[in-house]
């Protein structure tokens, strides 16, 4: 299978949106992000293009002007927003990098690796010569930076650094030496990572791993924060029930039958915060008569202790161990799993991830009011 990276990354994030685009090649509209990121990405590559004199701040900003598209924005403030933060990342760029010094050895430099018979492509943003070794760049213009653990484990740096040791194989020597950044232009920061030789041995699981799935079709929708951004919500199973206007259904008994579901539940939480309220009011008479039974003409009420009970867990295994029973009832307490992983390192919660198996599906509601 042939494969690119933004495709591999597509489908870790929704494989329905995956088989969307690439499978039943339904073209997705542009959203303003996007466009967004192709006009800044187009600005750093002007900007950092070899020749005499590297291009001036005012060349910049003219450049960035001219290939400016205002055809996707809803209105003229949103445009003005956004093309006003298009040139504060321009000016801020230009603050923190001395552009001439730049020791760039690529630009947008295609790649193409192959994974056990499989080819993965992609383009590299840039890479340039250091003083000790080598830095491969990424330019990300998302609002949101992610934590330093998510860039020392980034899938796309890690694919990165593999496509960059295909063009300079004896580089592995110097894997210490090769930083992989991604560089996030509204902040102004650039965040650096480097790999080891087994977190490289990983990435062909990690894509073999997509790519079974791939071809086992398993195309199921992935909910996400990226769902806002998704061209696809009126196919989406998740999504496409808010477009039911346009696909013209006659939805009036099933509005009605929303807004009635939507009216019980509140009835019930109405009705359970009454119900609490009266049956502490009952068991505190009970305290004070000193019963545990109450009486009335709409019948009687009772009331049971219930006692849970914890056992201690090294004296327990030290009775059982010895008569082989120990084994027999230990179980997998997903509770206390939770308050331990986020402690344990990013390798063995994958590997935690990883051996979970489906045990029962069952279909719930739940209630978003607006």
């Amino acid at each position: 299978m042939r494969i690119s990276y933004s495709a591999l990354n597509t489908y870790q994030t929704c494989p329905l949106k995956y088989k969307f685009q690439n499978i039943d090649k339904i073209k997705e509209p542009k959203s303003k992000e996007a466009v967004f990121g192709t006009v800044i990405h187009a600005v750093m590559h002007f900007i950092h293009t070899p020749g005499i004199l590297s291009p001036t701040l005012e060349q910049a900003l003219d450049y960035f002007s001219k290939n400016w598209n205002s055809d996707v924005f809803e209105s003229e403030i949103e445009e003005r927003a956004a093309f006003s933060q298009g040139v504060d990342i321009i000016r801020k760029y230009y603050q923190q990098n001395e552009i001439a010094r730049a020791n760039i050895v690529a630009l947008e430099k295609r790649f193409q690796i192959d994974m056990e018979g499989h080819i993965i492509s992609g383009i590299i943003d840039r890479i340039d010569k250091t003083e000790n070794g080598y830095e491969v760049i990424d330019y990300k213009t998302a609002k949101k930076m992610p934590s330093q653990e998510d860039v020392d484990n980034n899938l796309q740096l890690s694919i990165y650094l593999q496509a960059f040791l295909s063009f300079y194989p004896k580089e592995i020597k110097n894997l210490d030496k090769i930083k992989v950044s991604l560089y996030f232009l509204k902040h102004g920061v650039k965040l650096e990572s480097t790999r080891t030789k087994k977190q490289l041995e990983n990435i062909s699981r990690i894509f073999l791993d997509v790519i079974k799935q791939i071809e086992e079709e398993k195309f199921e929708p992935r909910i996400s924060p990226l769902c806002a951004w998704c061209g696809y919500q009126d196919r989406c199973p998740m999504w496409k029930h808010k477009f039911k206007e346009q696909r013209k259904i006659d939805t009036e008994e099933i509005n009605t039958a929303i807004a009635e579901y939507i009216g019980i539940k509140d009835d019930l939480k109405s009705q359970k915060n009454q119900l609490a309220k009266l049956q502490k009011k009952i068991s505190d008479y009970m305290d004070q008569e000193g019963v545990e039974r109450v009486f009335s003409e709409k019948g009687v009420i009772a009331r049971t202790l219930r006692q849970t009970f914890k056992y201690d867990e090294k004296k327990l295994r030290e009775i059982l161990e010895p008569l082989d029973k120990w084994e027999d009832i230990l179980k997998v307490d997903g509770t206390a799993l939770k308050n331990i992983i986020g402690a344990l390192s990013y390798e063995t919660r994958k590997k935690i991830e990883k051996s979970k198996a489906l045990n029962r599906e069952s279909k719930t509601f739940s209630v978003k009011k607006k």
